[in-house]
């Protein structure tokens, strides 16, 4: 996946492709409302892709809900279209694991 820093127009068209997340800086934010048991389960899913691919999230979890937040933090913490893939892939498996969206 490609790791080169994004400009802000890129970043705005791949957010629009991405309904729920949100820019914060240089990284991009979702929250899942679903009972903590359930987002363990999320987690466990979604920690096994980003090893898989290389790529990690900052994880939040709550009681009745996960935040993630994503960033390239080897490109100085800037984002990237590797952010993206993995977003699209968070918002896969949280459907799979009926997770909704929250307002935290």
């Amino acid at each position: 996946m490609d790791k080169d820093p994004l400009s802000d127009e890129e970043i705005a068209a791949k957010l629009a492709a991405l309904p729920g997340w949100a820019r914060e800086g240089d990284t991009i934010t979702r929250t899942f409302g679903i009972r903590y048991h359930g987002g363990v389960a999320m987690i466990v899913n979604i920690t096994d892709v980003q090893r898989l691919i290389g790529h990690h999230a900052d994880i939040d979890l709550r009681w009745d809900h996960v935040r993630f937040g994503i960033t390239t933090h080897d490109v100085g913490h800037r984002l990237t279209a590797a952010d993206f893939d993995l977003a699209a892939r968070i918002d896969r498996i949280a459907a799979a694991h009926q997770a909704q969206p929250h307002n935290a």
